[in-house]
C-alpha cells in the first residue's frame, strides 16, 4: 500500500524546534556569504527577523556543534567551518536536538512494557527512520542553492 505523505504532512502538524528552524535559516545565511569576512549576528537577525537575544542562543549552539566559527575574534563575523555541501540538516537539527523522535517510545530514554509486541512501533520506527534519511540527504548547499533560486524569482 502506498502512503501519501505530503497528504498526511499538510493534515497534521510534526513539529521541530524554533531552535531548530533558526539555526538552518542562521546556516543559510552564513552559508550565502561569499565576502570572506563572514556574516555579523546583527546581519542575521535583521534578515531573518530574529531577535538578537534568541539568535545568541542559536550561534552558541551551532559554535559548540562545530558548524561555525568566528573569522577574526569576538567582534568578528561567523563563517562555516566546511563546505556547506557537507553539512546536512541533520547535523544542524543535531546542534539544538539529540536526534529526532516522532514518538516517545521510540526514545532511548523510555522504556515501553509493549516494545517486544507492539506492531505500531515499528510503524513508527519506519516513519522516524525516513525523517531522519530525507535531514541526511538534504545539504545546506541544497537550501543555499534553493534561497538563491527564491532570491532571483523576487528580483525579478
Amino acid at each position: 500500500m502506498l502512503f501519501n505523505w505530503d497528504l498526511v504532512l499538510t493534515k497534521y502538524e510534526l513539529k521541530f524546534s524554533t531552535r531548530t528552524r533558526y539555526g538552518i535559516r542562521s546556516m543559510i545565511e552564513i552559508g550565502m556569504d561569499t565576502s570572506g569576512k563572514g556574516v555579523f549576528q546583527k546581519q542575521i537577525a535583521e534578515k531573518q527577523e530574529i531577535s538578537v537575544k534568541y539568535l545568541d542562543h542559536i550561534i552558541h549552539a551551532l559554535k559548540t556543534s562545530g558548524l561555525i566559527s568566528n573569522v577574526k575574534g569576538r567582534k568578528s563575523g561567523y563563517v562555516l567551518t566546511r563546505p556547506p555541501d557537507e553539512i546536512t540538516m541533520l547535523d544542524i537539527h543535531n546542534s539544538f536536538e539529540s536526534g529526532i523522535c516522532v514518538i516517545d517510545c521510540l526514545s532511548p530514554n523510555i522504556t515501553c512494557d509493549r516494545n517486544e509486541r507492539c506492531a505500531a512501533r515499528g510503524f513508527w520506527g519506519h516513519v522516524n527512520n525516513k525523517i531522519i534519511n530525507y535531514f541526511k540527504s538534504v545539504t545546506l548547499q541544497d537550501m543555499i542553492d534553493e534561497q538563491s533560486c527564491l532570491d532571483d524569482a523576487v528580483n525579478l
